[in-house]
């Protein structure tokens, strides 16, 4: 049993306390809140014992689960890591790049796991890919809800879109060579709806949109590339493939085709669509998973620091070049 603690029992923090606790491998040691009214009342909720400090907490675990906000993720994962605990923390991975480099290498000089939550990495949606072949030529990107006064604090780059620049990221085995990035606040003091184009070296461009004042909810990702489209609907749980088979004759089995395109008078190729429904299932208890199997196993994370710490440097880019622009207007 691999002991674990929880630092931070907000929104998302309670959720890891859950899922911690429906693990089999994992003995879910307690919590730490500076909230002491908060903590009483997770403590009931969930039978999870709070701790007095932080110090008290690390002591008695393994391994921590960083859900504290993002000014605070430094602090906690360098008192964890120094003390000889496996690290989990909640994306965005820390506040700048120097933290970043700093608890990386502190967790490689320990021979201890760091693992990023970038959750939608394990959405059943994205796994609905399969193997199927990536390789983009463009991808678009929305993420947008309606108005939530949680997570306001940070700019929506930080809190929406960084799910989807690193998926993208992922996706794309190639350096970014070029962003255009635009956006505004409009309910907040900070960015509420952005919009990035990232150019990479091989030619690859996303297309990436995210916004917390929308009338509705989207978190859909579409790649286009050589040969095929692929949809993925990360609320529904869906994925589309239209492609075109790769050789004249029948289609693949399990693809409906939709069209035929003569080649030559002997020979035609189809356009086929395939649409893989997902079964539900709960991606914070598979990445935590993830992280008590890395723990275990040795095996690297499916999620390192070095993509975290990536996934914020596109995303403070994207962030400090919106705000030069708007000081120019505002």
């Amino acid at each position: 049993m691999i002991k674990i603690g929880v630092v931070g029992a907000g929104h998302l923090g309670r959720w890891h306390i859950n899922n911690l606790k429906a693990l089999e491998n994992v003995e879910l040691v307690g919590f730490f809140d500076t909230d002491r009214r908060r903590s009483a009342v997770i403590a009931e909720e969930y039978g999870a014992l709070p701790f007095d400090s932080l110090e008290a907490l690390l002591e008695k675990c393994q391994a921590v689960s960083i859900v504290v906000p993002t000014r605070s993720h430094y602090q906690v994962a360098r008192a964890a890591l120094q003390r000889g605990l496996h690290v989990f923390c909640e994306k965005p991975f820390m506040q700048t790049l120097e933290e970043a480099d700093e608890i990386i290498e502190l967790a490689q000089q320990k021979g201890l796991v760091l693992q990023v939550g970038h959750i939608e990495r394990f959405n059943p949606a994205l796994s609905g890919i399969g193997d199927f072949p990536i390789k983009p030529l463009f991808i678009e990107s929305h993420r947008i809800s309606p108005f939530n006064p949680r997570g306001t604090d940070v700019a929506v780059i930080l809190d929406l879109m960084i799910h989807d620049i690193d998926i993208v990221l992922a996706m794309v085995s190639s350096e970014i060579e070029q962003i255009d990035a635009s956006g505004a606040p409009v309910l907040t003091d900070t960015i509420d709806i952005a919009n990035a184009r990232l150019k990479f070296a091989n030619g690859c461009v996303a297309n990436i949109t995210a916004s917390r004042i929308s009338d509705k909810q989207m978190r859909k990702i579409r790649i286009f590339q050589k040969d095929a489209y692929l949809s993925i609907d990360f609320l529904k749980n869906r994925t589309s493939i239209y492609s075109l088979s790769q050789t004249p004759g029948e289609p693949l089995s399990g693809t409906v085709p939709i069209a035929e395109l003569k080649i030559n008078d002997q020979q035609t190729r189809f356009i086929t669509y395939q649409e893989i429904h997902t079964t539900e299932s709960n991606a914070m208890l598979e990445e935590l998973r993830a992280f008590t199997r890395t723990i275990t196993t040795g095996a690297p994370p499916p999620v390192t620091g070095a993509d975290g710490k990536r996934a914020l440097e596109i995303a403070l880019q994207i962030e400090h070049q919106i705000q030069t622009s708007l000081k120019k207007v505002l």
